[in-house]
């Protein structure tokens, strides 16, 4: 009996100290923040840009003019194409050219839509700052 006694005791103990050990780990879990590393295109997207210059600011209905620019970020080869405000939502035009190794990109553009123009140029989830060619 006496034995039986002492097991219980300890067994009592032994729980009490593994409640409490458990309890301040929960703690000390809860208290200091899991830093989830970020994957590669995340990283990649955080730092990537365009920049995007017209070669013209007015041009006459369906005259060729060309846009330049440069990335950061984006590989050599990534497709950028060119975006057209339209009645508030952004279209994605026929004009896209790759970017050579230095992430520089040149495309040729003839736009039809008379009056101020927004356009920009996107890669993926990278876009350029709006800019403006007014058809004339």
């Amino acid at each position: 009996m006496i034995v039986s006694k002492r097991n219980s005791l300890r067994l009592a103990a032994v729980t009490t100290l593994s409640v409490l050990s458990l309890g301040l780990a929960g703690t000390a879990m809860a208290a200091t923040p899991v830093a989830h590393p970020a994957s590669a295109t995340q990283r990649a997207a955080a730092h990537a840009g365009i920049t995007a210059r017209p070669s013209v600011s007015s041009v006459q209905a369906w005259q060729l003019f060309r846009v330049t620019g440069t990335t950061t970020g984006l590989t050599a080869g990534s497709k950028v194409t060119l975006q057209q405000k339209q009645h508030g939502t952004w279209v994605t035009l026929p004009a896209s050219a790759p970017t050579a190794r230095d992430g520089s990109y040149s495309l040729g553009v003839k736009l039809g839509l008379k009056g101020l123009n927004e356009l920009r140029i996107v890669s993926g989830d990278t876009v350029s700052p709006v800019f403006t060619v007014t058809v004339r």
